[in-house]
């Protein structure tokens, strides 16, 4: 048998005495609080008893449900260019042919140094895109498809039914919510993403006339604003033709003449571009790029055009009622000649006789 733990007489009693003590205005009966506990609740509010509760939110709002998994590297690329084609009004399509990374970011290097001297010889005030122009390599296949997304995709043309309030099945008394669920299938889901995109524009593979130039390895050039002047600039360094685009000297610009640079240039190949959605072949680019003044000097020519239309069409106007006066005034002066010659007449055969 195991002997019993001593306790030594001064702790038993500092035990006792904590024990024993109880502060003022506190009862000793537990199951008092507890009955009054309940009896304080508060009761639940009026709007909270007459109101049912809003709709939850089955899907985060950043996150809708897609048709590919939207974790993954290929919807995420889809999204970007998406947003990169609805964005931009210039695009230039290029093809690479191996392009090592030293080249490209030595292409990269001139073109911003060549864009730099631009802005510096333009005016402060007027806004500068260089900063908003961006080389980059692209997904073929992926680009394609974001392309049919932007040109043939329409979420507004038909939109699902929403939530009838007087219906006794639904969850909530407002009006307009959307009855959206967690799935794909879903007929309100219609972001770039969604089941619905797809299937719409699964038929127009190869209607679009950049179909045929989006295969293989391919870089795009974008800009922020169409600008001729800094899309000459761009074609002088990417794709130089003497005369109208005549690349950079080497004086000028010894960089340039590099030759990790230029065996970086050799493998560029000008394709076409994607102006205002419009597409244009290379000779439509260059007739954009050789714009003289930029976009003043279109609204210039512009500007000249309508005054000399409007220059002319007043000649027109004026000649015609010009005419008319002569011709009034000849018949005039015809009829009161006419009229002359017969009073001369009758007076002298009054005086003869």
């Amino acid at each position: 048998m195991q002997p019993r733990p001593s306790i030594c007489s001064r702790c038993l009693r500092n035990l006792t005495n904590a024990y024993a003590y109880q502060p003022q205005g506190l009862h000793r009966s537990y199951p008092k609080y507890s009955s009054t506990a309940a009896a304080t609740t508060p009761a639940p509010p009026i709007e909270q008893t007459i109101l049912s509760a809003p709709p939850l939110t089955r899907y985060p709002p950043t996150q809708p449900p897609s048709h590919r998994p939207p974790e993954f590297r290929k919807s995420q690329l889809h999204r970007q260019y998406t947003s990169l084609l609805r964005s931009t009004p210039l695009i230039l399509l290029l093809q690479h042919n191996n392009l090592k990374a030293t080249e490209l970011m030595a292409i990269r290097r001139e073109l911003g140094i060549a864009l730099q001297k631009l802005d510096d010889q333009s005016e402060p005030s007027t806004f500068s895109p260089s900063k908003g122009i961006k080389l980059q390599i692209i997904q073929s296949r992926i680009f394609s498809a974001a392309l049919r997304i932007v040109e043939y995709w329409n979420p507004t043309i038909s939109q699902p039914p929403t939530l009838n309030p007087q219906d006794p099945t639904t969850q909530s008394s407002m009006s307009g919510i959307p009855n959206t669920t967690p799935s794909p299938t879903d007929p309100l889901v219609t972001h770039s993403l969604s089941r619905r995109a797809r299937n719409a524009v699964i038929s127009k593979k190869y209607i679009h006339p950049l179909s045929p130039l989006l295969s293989g390895p391919l870089a795009i050039l974008t800009f922020p604003t169409v600008s001729p002047a800094h899309l000459k600039t761009a074609l002088s360094i990417l794709s130089p033709r003497a005369p109208g685009f005549p690349a950079p000297l080497r004086r000028s610009n010894p960089g340039y003449h590099d030759p990790v640079t230029q065996a970086g240039l050799q493998k560029l190949l000008l394709l076409g571009a994607r102006i205002e959605g419009r597409v244009f072949d290379t000779e439509g680019v260059r007739l954009v790029g050789g714009i003289e003044g930029g976009l003043e000097g279109m609204r210039g020519q512009l500007v000249g055009m309508l005054q000399g239309f409007g220059a002319g069409l007043t000649g027109a106007l004026e000649g015609a009622s010009r005419s008319l006066y002569l011709t009034m005034e000849g018949r005039k002066s015809m009829l009161e000649g006419e009229g002359k010659d017969e009073d001369d007449g009758e007076m002298k055969e009054g005086g003869g006789g």
